[in-house]
């Protein structure tokens, strides 16, 4: 009888964390997004995304380098992510870029959040204003957050000059969600 409890106990524990367990097809790490790990090999990709469409892009700048970006789409067409590999003999993924909005930080930051969420989520290592868009970089992580400068007050649409973080109104959306790994 009591071998039959523990065995019961057993089986029941099981199962319960099989259940409680976090389905991470769309979680974001500071070491994967969905099933890419930071150290899956480019080579890799036709055996994570079996299911899905992977498409290779090479095009080549006027100045000879060649940048070869790979993207992911759902079967259905619904694009998934933007890889950029990195250049070593083994090549592993330097940048992705985010574009379904399943996707969500372990923080709960998605495609679909606002920088108020951002703010409430992640403290501020710097933020970068660039010419049509503002990046902002959270302080200990390898995300980065692009926000169009559309959604500036229209006194900031135009300017080159820094923009601070206050300035940033708590609704403006997010642009581009990346992870770039070193």
């Amino acid at each position: 009888m009591k071998k039959t409890l523990i065995n019961s106990t057993i089986c029941f524990l099981v199962l319960f964390s099989a259940c409680t367990e976090k389905d991470s097809t769309f979680l974001i790490t500071e070491n994967s997004v969905g099933a890419l790990q930071k150290t899956t090999p480019v080579a890799d990709l036709e055996t994570i995304f079996n299911y899905d469409s992977i498409v290779r892009d090479t095009m080549n700048s006027k100045i000879g380098a060649s940048t070869k970006k790979i993207q992911i789409f759902e079967k259905g067409g619904q694009p998934l992510l933007l890889l950029t590999p990195n250049r070593d003999s083994v090549q592993t993924f330097e940048n992705i870029q985010v574009l379904d909005n399943r996707y969500q930080s372990e923080k709960g930051i998605s495609l679909n959040s606002t920088f108020k969420d951002i703010q409430e989520a992640y403290n501020f290592k710097k933020v970068v204003t660039t010419l049509n868009s503002i990046v902002v970089f959270p302080k200990g992580s390898n995300l980065y957050f692009t926000i169009d400068k559309s959604e500036l007050p229209s006194n900031l649409r135009y300017t080159t000059g820094k923009i601070e973080a206050v300035q940033i109104p708590d609704a403006a959306k997010i642009k581009y969600l990346m992870l770039g790994w070193d």
